[in-house]
């Protein structure tokens, strides 16, 4: 399988200037393929190909006087601008003709020289290679340092360097890493994600939920007030800026390494993971909006999939509507209703429930059942979904009069 391994590079003053010369060449190559392309589709001209729009936008352009420093960076640079290209065109034509699934694309945008964020990528052609002393060589760059934070599995096919609007550089390697099996445990477990909690195991352990992001408001809020202070288009506006990029980059990166703890934990510990397949999408679209994208459930769900798959534990998503909540874990009895506001129920066998408990047990025996049943997981009973409903198919619960107790949920609610 294919990684991404990521590390920190300390670049000198000469070879920021080459980098950001290169983020440059690399963004007018991307938009003059693109306008090439635009200017075609409305002159009603054929879709121009990859080849001659190399040609054109590339290996021409060097020669008119008004593009010629193209030549003071790499070609593979360039190459892979243009790459992204048709990548973004072929994702967008696909999209439009339904053979990509999900959420439908729009065309290419224009990048502009204004995005604090800018990236390039080098492959194999292009000869990058780390050195004896530890140190990233990039063509027309240098001899660039990395924090080396953990040895690479194998051989990078490409890396990218990457500035985000912090002003931070990274490299980002892309390796093959072999499936690495963990000594075989026969602990299971089920995960309920939620707000009030991060996540509830089935064995009725309670991770509290960090909230980085509120935590951080008060300081956010400071800097984008003296930001919002600042002249246009001056010096310290500019300064502001970048300090508004680094608070946010500080909660991402703890929310990041706090999500890989947790995923890494809980694939180490037990030989099975279960959680439910939540629809973010619609629960983003809430007055709980916020709350649900500081908690990045979909980065967590994504990290234990794959962590799962490298090393050989089983990982499933049960269907998004079973009802984990309002089933008695003990006997099996749905109750007909559970609002929000219920933290703790007593079922009519005797069984008292702790909700979130209860649903992560819940979750726990359905993944169980699933999996022994061999039916398909939740994203690819989905998929099939979508098609269907583009068909015209019912993919959604039948309607049901709501209960006037459900109207609305409480804030901070799982």
């Amino acid at each position: 399988m294919q990684l991404r391994y990521r590390y920190r590079l300390y670049p000198d003053a000469a070879q920021r200037q080459a980098l950001a010369r290169a983020f440059g060449c690399a963004r007018v190559v991307f938009n003059d393929g693109l306008r090439a392309r635009t200017d075609a589709h409305q002159a009603g001209l054929p879709y121009i190909s990859d080849a001659d729009l190399s040609k054109r936008v590339i290996t021409e352009a060097k020669h008119a006087p008004q593009r010629s420093w193209l030549g003071e960076v790499s070609a593979v640079v360039l190459q892979q601008a243009l790459a992204d290209l048709n990548t973004a065109y072929r994702n967008f034509f696909a999209s439009i003709t339904g053979k990509r699934q999900g959420p439908k694309l729009g065309p290419p945008r224009f990048r502009s020289r204004k995005d604090n964020h800018q990236a390039i990528r080098f492959t194999r052609n292009a000869r990058f290679a780390i050195t004896a002393g530890g140190k990233l060589r990039l063509p027309k760059i240098g001899d660039v340092a990395v924090r080396w934070s953990r040895a690479l599995p194998s051989e990078p096919s490409s890396v990218t360097v990457i500035k985000d609007a912090a002003g931070r550089y990274f490299a980002s390697f892309v390796v093959e890493a072999s499936e690495e099996p963990l000594a075989g445990v026969a602990a299971e477990v089920g995960v309920d994600l939620g707000l009030t909690h991060f996540a509830v195991t089935s064995d009725g352990r309670k991770i509290d939920n960090p909230r980085f992001l509120r935590r951080a408001a008060k300081k956010l809020r400071k800097a984008q007030k003296a930001l919002s202070r600042k002249a246009k288009g001056s010096n310290n506006r500019s300064k502001a800026v970048v300090k508004v990029a680094r608070a946010h980059a500080q909660v991402t990166d703890a929310r990041r390494d706090f999500t890989h703890q947790l995923s890494t934990q809980l694939i180490r510990d037990n030989q099975a993971v279960y959680v439910e397949d939540l629809s973010v999408n619609g629960l983003a679209r809430t007055r709980l909006a916020k709350s649900v994208h500081d908690a990045g459930w979909s980065a967590f769900v994504g990290m234990l999939e794959y962590k799962a798959k490298r090393y050989g534990r089983t990982f499933a998503k049960i269907n998004r509507w079973f009802p984990s909540s309002k089933t008695c874990s003990q006997c099996g009895t749905r109750q007909e209703s559970m609002p929000l506001n219920v933290r703790e129920w007593t079922c009519p066998c005797g069984a008292t429930h702790d909700r979130d408990v209860n649903a992560a047990r819940n979750i726990l025996t359905e993944g169980q059942r699933t999996v022994a049943a061999g039916r398909k997981p939740a994203a690819e009973t989905r998929r099939e979904a979508e098609t269907l409903n583009a068909r015209g198919g019912d993919v959604r619960p039948p309607l049901a009069a709501a209960d006037t107790d459900e109207a609305g949920s409480h804030r901070g609610a799982a």
